[in-house]
């Protein structure tokens, strides 16, 4: 219906957390469209504000009255704070390293 791969989907449906991916802005507002599903019922909030306004990066704080330059921004904002295939591995590795080995990791970054 939306155009992505099996593949895709089951990435972001994927139990275990290390393995899984997120869809980006465009394929979420294009489910939302296509199925008529608010945002909301897509977002895991286990808290929602006091006021209940979802507030994404890219839309609270763009300058522009844009509706696509906004979806761009929030896009850039959340692929800038996903992990690369490498961080990802180096934090997965991190995990299922020996507690001396990920103090002396924390260690040697930290000085």
């Amino acid at each position: 219906m939306c155009g992505v791969d099996e593949a895709s989907v089951t990435s972001w449906e994927a139990a275990d957390p290390r393995r899984r991916s997120f869809p980006g802005v465009t394929e979420l507002l294009d489910f939302c469209l296509k199925t008529e599903t608010p945002l909301e019922n897509l977002l895991d909030l286990d808290e929602p504000g006091s006021d209940g306004q979802l507030e994404l990066p890219g839309l609270a704080f763009s300058n522009s009255d844009d509706l696509t330059a906004a979806l761009k921004e929030l896009e850039f904002e959340i692929n800038r704070i996903q992990l690369t295939d490498d961080e990802a591995e180096l934090l997965r590795r991190f995990r299922i390293a020996t507690a001396e080995n990920r103090r002396m990791i924390l260690q040697i970054l930290g000085g």
